[in-house]
């Protein structure tokens, strides 16, 4: 199945045709401050499976693990569509609000749950991780 997106004005676009490595809500600080939300819907792919049309800006930033994060945003909308973050650096993270299919997106975790506002509501039946549990194949 597919996984296509576009950023909110449609300028950068995206298609990968693998599944996600792996995916998880993260409820980090910087995940936090990055988007104005509780948390950050993220889904990791490999680099070369995921195709991008369009411009994309950067910003970089340290993420919850203490490591680098680049997000990357349209420069004409300001959405954050990926991340290149450094503790998984053969991978490329999407932002699953911008999915066409959002229902594509399956969460198998909550991260950084330390961190997680108060006010925050987490789905139940999902493991909760304190901080980032070790990668797929245990590379960190």
């Amino acid at each position: 199945m597919p996984y296509e997106g576009s950023c909110l004005c449609g300028s950068v676009t995206y298609q990968c045709a693998s599944e996600p490595v792996f995916q998880f809500n993260c409820h980090c600080r910087d995940c936090q401050k990055s988007t104005g939300a509780a948390y950050v819907p993220i889904m990791f792919f490999k680099s070369a499976d995921l195709h991008i049309s369009g411009e994309l800006k950067y910003f970089e930033s340290t993420g919850g693990s203490g490591r680098k994060i680049w997000r990357g945003f349209c420069p004409n909308c300001g959405a954050q569509i990926l991340g290149k973050v450094e503790i998984a650096a053969p991978l490329l993270s999407i932002r699953a609000g911008t999915l066409h299919d959002p229902a594509q997106y399956r969460p198998n975790a909550d991260v950084y749950v330390s961190q997680a506002a108060p006010w925050d509501c987490m789905a139940e039946h999902l493991p909760k991780f304190t901080t980032m549990p070790p990668p797929p194949g245990g590379r960190a």
